[in-house]
């Protein structure tokens, strides 16, 4: 806001104010409205969308593009974006070769990640600020989960583990979604022209294997953030393959900590947050 209509929104928010500490009030109210312009802005560029013959719908607009390279770069010390592009390559090459996802990221040379590319250098990425997921209800009913990428957005997909006492899901939760536009190369590639292919960068979450839970126990099943020193810990998913969005509660009696991610904010943590919590009930 500039001139007149700067002096206009003073004079209004003056009369919100008590008159004590008017500066810091007058403040708090400005930021209340940039951050309700800039919520209008964004239901503006991405309108719900409902179709419930799709999986899923990841907003396509470029109004919500982002620089990937320079976030990387200014958030090269932190542990969550560790060997990301390598991962992100392996996890692109298994989809455009057709590899059965089985849980397991296939592994692949620096050659042949080298004949994936990413077209503008992953300099400009759209970044869909809304993930809508249709899914079928217990009662066979059609029913749709809208979340926003980010802290709290978590989200569950079939394990694929084996085993009569395995847990039937996986949960993660989903740090940022992407459309990354690459150009295969290799002399295994499928398909020579530009892709563009839809991508969730997720935190994994396990299942407590010492906590009993179910229905005979009364419990919720409670999980944990996958620890750093598992290589596994941050990683890439299909958005295909979300069942639905899950309702996390954190198990306030476990209290936090800081040996799942190393203490200090992170760009897997809510603002200045040092530390998570050391468990969550899955809400049923």
């Amino acid at each position: 806001m500039q001139g007149e209509l700067a002096h206009r929104a003073i004079k209004k928010f003056y009369q919100m104010t008590n008159k004590k500490d008017v500066s810091r009030q007058l403040a708090r109210h400005e930021r209340r409205q940039t951050h309700l312009r800039r919520q209008q802005h964004l239901q503006m560029e991405e309108p719900a969308v409902s179709l419930p013959e799709l999986h899923h719908h990841l907003s396509d607009s470029w109004a919500n593009s982002v620089n990937l390279a320079a976030f990387l770069s200014n958030n090269s010390g932190d542990p969550a974006v560790k060997d990301f592009i390598p991962k992100l390559k392996n996890h692109l090459l298994s989809r455009v070769l057709g590899y059965e996802y089985d849980g397991d990221e296939h592994q692949f040379s620096d050659s042949e990640r080298n004949d994936l590319r990413f077209i503008n250098n992953l300099c400009r990425v759209r970044q869909p600020r809304q993930f809508q997921v249709n899914y079928t209800t217990y009662d066979i009913r059609r029913d749709q989960d809208s979340m926003r990428p980010g802290y709290n957005c978590t989200v569950m997909t079939l394990s694929r583990e084996e085993g009569d006492h395995t847990h039937p899901f996986w949960y993660a939760q989903v740090l940022r979604a992407f459309h990354i536009q690459v150009l295969h190369t290799g002399p295994q590639a499928r398909n020579r022209s530009p892709q563009t292919l839809e991508v969730l960068w997720v935190r994994w979450l396990g299942v407590d294997p010492a906590y009993r839970w179910g229905l005979n126990d009364a419990r919720l099943p409670r999980v944990g953030f996958v620890p750093t020193i598992d290589d596994n810990a941050f990683g890439f998913l299909d958005p295909s393959f979300v069942i639905r969005g899950c309702h996390l509660i954190p198990a306030f009696a476990q209290g936090r900590s800081d040996a799942l991610l190393r203490r200090g904010p992170s760009v897997a943590r809510f603002g200045q947050e040092a530390d998570d919590w050391a468990f969550f009930y899955v809400n049923m």
